[in-house]
């Protein structure tokens, strides 16, 4: 009984590719669907997600030879960003970070995710998503600069915390 009341609780999110998964209804996955659906669709458009952490199952989306492609060897103890998805006409790899139960890309997890991809041959592009402005001045003093914040009750803004870029990834050796 209970194990059926879980399943129609699930959270159902339509890649880019048109390829369905269902996340389970804990953590921030309400957040994942939300980026999936209107930050890709305005953002990243054809985007690829090679990576979704569902809070049930770290790995509900792992494209693990799309990652190696691209010079990156994730291991099943690395911290993955809760999204990853790979927009190839710009050759830019999004490291989302669905800031509604852990936090925003701060100065710490940003030198984590940059340790972590440092073999990509794609740019890097910081996003934290966060379900609401009001929930974001929470996280205002931690948000690193160079990173971008998108905010679901707002859909079609994003914020740009500094920087010589806007939604685009840095050069790594700038300090």
């Amino acid at each position: 009984m209970y194990a059926r009341e879980r399943e129609m609780n699930r959270i159902p999110v339509q890649l880019p590719g048109g390829k369905k998964v269902d996340l389970s209804p804990g953590g921030q996955n309400t957040l994942i669907a939300q980026v999936v659906s209107e930050f890709c669709e305005r953002y990243t458009p054809n985007g690829e997600v090679l990576y979704i952490g569902d809070a049930e199952n770290k790995w509900a989306i792992f494209e693990k030879d799309s990652l190696a492609k691209l010079g990156v060897e994730v291991d099943s103890h690395g911290k993955m960003p809760d999204i990853v998805v790979f927009l190839r006409d710009r050759n830019w790899l999004f490291l989302i970070e669905a800031a509604s139960s852990h936090g925003p890309v701060d100065a710490k997890r940003h030198r984590e995710l940059s340790d972590l991809f440092r073999g990509s041959s794609a740019g890097l592009v910081f996003i934290s998503a966060l379900p609401s402005r009001v929930e974001l001045r929470k996280y205002l003093r931690e948000i690193a600069w160079e990173t971008d914040v998108w905010c679901a009750d707002t859909p079609t803004h994003l914020i740009h915390f500094n920087g010589e870029r806007f939604l685009g990834p840095y050069d790594q050796d700038l300090t």
